[in-house]
């Protein structure tokens, strides 16, 4: 579904070069973690991957599905199924939740050649989704997480996601500020919308995070690129011994 070959990637004001040569591949219905330490790039590979206008790619390919996505704006790539649920979300005054969430879905139908959904339905497959995540569907009538919490702004992410559907699905450190109640939601959220024609993209500091949304595949990223990949158990061990050894190696 994503195959990343020999990324280099620059800021766009500056020219600081933060990916170096990263190749990533993803299949559809894999669950990989990228994980590795501060400033390696991993919230860089999210924000490239969906499109953001700070970065600059000076080097390398990004084919999804079979298409250059290095070819489409920011719109495209989310009409195409691509969704980053960011570390840190940004709230939008003015505009409800609702409002955001009934809008985007449309915008998505309408890309396919579907018919809008009547307000009914909408509201149906909304409240559906809000019980799963535990939650309480009058906050969803206030402006896109201004005055959530650190989890309601984690679960409203996790919301968006189920409602739209998408096809490749990037969390930056999703489990950045929640409790442990609050994880586990999130992480069922996750695991819900595991399915062969998907692959979603982990992005993580911990292994608690790992122990609810457990990946098949795990990729350690240094100083711009993947230094080594292994299954499950190099989560493990990454916990158990850090990460000084595997990139010593990888030098």
């Amino acid at each position: 579904m994503l195959e990343i070959k020999n990324l280099h990637v620059r800021i766009a004001e500056d020219e600081t070069e933060i990916l170096r040569g990263l190749n990533l591949s993803v299949k559809a219905g894999e669950v990989a973690a990228i994980m590795g330490p501060n400033g390696s790039g991993k919230s860089t590979l999210s924000y490239v991957l969906s499109g953001k206008d700070d970065y600059e790619v000076t080097e390398g390919s990004i084919t999804y599905m079979g298409e250059d996505l290095l070819e489409m704006d920011v719109a495209e790539r989310a009409a195409a199924g691509v969704f980053l649920a960011f570390q840190y979300p940004v709230e939008i005054p003015g505009v409800p939740t609702l409002t955001f969430l009934k809008e985007a879905m449309n915008a998505q139908r309408k890309q396919r050649g579907e018919d809008e959904l009547t307000t009914p339905d909408f509201i149906k497959r909304v409240r559906g989704a809000a019980k799963d995540l535990e939650i309480d569907f009058n906050m969803l009538k206030r402006p896109v997480n201004v005055g959530f919490s650190g989890g309601e702004k984690k679960r409203a992410e996790i919301l968006q996601m189920g409602l739209l559907e998408p096809k490749l699905c990037v969390l930056d450190e999703t489990d950045s500020g929640l409790d442990i109640d609050a994880l586990k939601v999130v992480s069922d959220g996750v695991n819900h919308l595991r399915d062969p024609n998907r692959a979603v993209i982990v992005i993580t500091h911990y292994q608690r995070l790992l122990d609810h949304i457990v990946p098949d595949s795990v990729h350690v990223l240094s100083k711009g690129r993947i230094v080594k990949s292994g299954d499950k158990d190099l989560a493990l061990e990454l916990e158990a011994k850090g990460y000084a050894d595997i990139i010593a190696a990888a030098a």
